[in-house]
């Protein structure tokens, strides 16, 4: 079994279990790396259950959109439990690099004992290591293309990250950024809408985990459209952007060339 090179940085949240009132939105970063690190352990299931497993299409749809390929250096910004990290790993081989970086090391915990559990040969390629995506400690132009599922929507300073990705990523390379959409259509919305409210969330309390899915819908509801998304990547110095929805409308995926 391969040897593991698992950094973590110390969190800076004092209690990191100390669940946000289900009658607000979750605020400050400290709320949302508690409330992501008391789903990680079902974190997958959940995933798995209420996207009845389309979200692996979707995550098999961004890697391609980064065009990482074999031998490069990549990165997953908020890989959560590393599907997208694993991925990424499958399709630069042994000979390339994955980091993937996380603010949960609850959510990293689980992704490393997955890499020890799958046993793939090129999964050794992966190192985890837990941070603030506003704050990459990487050199200018580490990396061949960037990957970032459900993570953007969820960092409160949405130009920073934008601008650390920039920084990291070369010249030339993609980033490819997965998310809930949303929608301009009202159709789209209601929909969205309807299935957070009975679906997402009662399931979610069949865990036990109401307070931490009940967030979701205004996430979503104060996150930006693919047009304001595509903009924000061009403010930041990107020299195209490109924004697809997927899934019927209920997801979208951000593309990024520097």
């Amino acid at each position: 079994m391969a040897s593991l090179h698992f950094l973590l940085r110390p969190s800076s949240n004092p209690n990191p279990l100390a669940l946000p009132s289900r009658s607000r939105p979750v605020r400050c970063a400290n709320e949302r790396q508690a409330l992501f690190s008391r789903i990680a352990p079902v974190y997958d299931n959940l995933n798995d259950f209420l996207s009845l497993g389309q979200h692996r299409i979707w995550k098999r749809m961004a890697v391609s959109w980064s065009r990482a390929k074999r031998g490069d250096d990549v990165l997953d910004l908020c890989c959560g439990s590393g599907d997208l990290a694993f991925l990424l790993s499958e399709r630069v081989g042994s000979d390339g690099k994955v980091i993937g970086f996380d603010f949960s090391r609850e959510q990293l915990l689980v992704a490393s004992s997955r890499q020890h559990l799958l046993l793939k040969a090129c999964y050794k390629n992966i190192e985890w290591i837990e941070g603030d995506a506003t704050k990459l400690p990487f050199s200018d132009c580490s990396f061949d293309a960037i990957t970032m599922g459900y993570g953007l929507r969820n960092v409160l300073d949405r130009c920073k990250a934008m601008q650390e990705m920039f920084r990291v990523l070369k010249p030339g390379s993609r980033v490819s950024i997965l998310d809930f959409n949303k929608s301009s259509k009202p159709f789209i919305t209601s929909i969205q809408g309807w299935m957070i409210d009975n679906v997402v969330v009662p399931v979610a309390t069949g865990y036990g985990l109401a307070d931490e899915y009940a967030y979701l819908k205004s996430s979503v509801q104060e996150f930006l459209t693919g047009k304001e998304l595509e903009k924000l990547a061009l403010e930041t110095g990107f020299s195209d952007a490109k924004h697809y929805e997927i899934g019927g409308g209920i997801m979208g995926n951000l593309v990024a060339k520097r």
